[in-house]
């Protein structure tokens, strides 16, 4: 039976923030004990990313959430999807016009949140206006690539959410432009970039970032593949090259940098015991496989760290932390961490 929705509206906030005020700390947390270049920006939330000016983190109050945004100068949270009924979103990115891109369910049953995570379809909230966001009528599994230059998106699509297209296993990933017509956002030049079935190895897809500055280039995870590995497939050509190629490390692609020589990696190296053991490095785009660890919150039992993403200028990255045997993707707090500062302490 079809749920009703729900208001995620701006009293959530206000219970989250509460609920996270009463807590006890825990003193052995890493987030007690951050290093110079990384502090805290909020105490609730997940999955960021940074607006094209740089001036503010968009990020989920909670899996099947608001859509929050904080300004970086004042620290002010505002609810920008508390003023329409919805059942949630999983993902909010930030458009290259400064509109958000939300994925999320069109229906929810509680019983069931695996099932409405799996279904997700894409949606964008025009910037500044106080009217729900615009359908684009296609399901997007996890996250879906924007680009940082254009008004262009890459996202996954996997069997079980398309069954009758998609034969068991298989998993596609595919690219649009995304068109205003009369004001109403539309996807435009569909394009199919790569199908799992045409590679020689099997593992299931998910796009994550288009390499800059060209974006030639999409930057996707392997799952299932030698643990997890981090490929890139060239957009005219359809070549498929392993950037990771770490044999049972887990290593999955998060945000890229603005120079498109590297890109950051959640990876267990440290450990190799799968993505619950994970932390943030950053990963070579030469074909070297070199990664170099860049945060230790996985050093104190039952923490990570996890969905990086960078500011467009280089100088910051967002990520969140996260907790042992919590689902993949839940964040406990959004942190900033600042590169120039990072540099002078030596990186720790």
């Amino acid at each position: 039976m079809k749920k009703r929705p729900f208001f995620a509206a701006a009293c959530l906030t206000a219970a989250i923030l509460q609920s996270g005020s009463a807590q006890t700390p825990d003193p052995n947390s890493p987030a007690e004990h951050l290093p110079s270049h990384i502090k805290r920006l909020t105490y609730f939330g997940e999955r960021a990313d940074f607006s094209p000016d740089g001036q503010r983190v968009v990020f989920l109050s909670k899996t099947f959430g608001d859509a929050m945004e904080v300004n970086l100068q004042t620290g002010i949270i505002r609810n920008l999807t508390a003023h329409y009924p919805h059942y949630g979103y999983t993902r909010a990115l930030y458009l290259s016009n400064g509109d958000l891109l939300l994925s999320g369910p069109v229906e929810f049953d509680p019983a069931n949140p695996g099932r409405a995570r799996d279904q997700c379809f894409l949606f964008v909230l025009e910037a500044g206006k106080k009217a729900p966001p615009h359908p684009l009528g296609i399901k997007c599994s996890e996250g879906p690539a924007v680009s940082r230059t254009r008004l262009h998106i890459a996202w996954t699509s996997l069997s079980r959410q398309l069954p009758e297209t998609l034969p068991e296993g298989a998993s596609q990933i595919q690219e649009a432009d995304i068109v205003y017509e009369n004001g109403t956002p539309k996807l435009a030049n569909i394009r199919l970039v790569l199908d799992s079935r045409t590679l020689p190895f099997e593992c299931s897809l998910e796009s994550q970032n288009f390499r800059l500055p060209a974006e030639t280039e999409l930057i996707f995870a392997a799952y299932g593949y030698q643990g997890t590995e981090v490929c890139g497939v060239d957009l005219a050509s359809g070549k498929v090259t392993n950037y990771s190629n770490a044999p049972g490390v887990y290593a999955e692609p998060e945000g890229i940098y603005p120079t498109g020589t590297h890109t950051l990696v959640e990876s267990d190296l440290h450990h190799p015991e799968g993505w619950h053991f994970a932390d943030i490095y950053k990963l070579a785009l030469d074909g070297s496989g070199k990664m170099e660890r860049l945060t230790y919150f996985a050093d104190v039992p039952s923490y990570r760290s996890s969905n990086p993403v960078i500011s467009d200028d280089g100088r910051l990255m967002a990520f969140q932390m996260g907790r042992h045997g919590a689902e993949a993707g839940v964040g406990y707090g959004i942190f900033l961490y600042d590169f120039a500062k990072a540099g002078a302490a030596g990186g720790q």
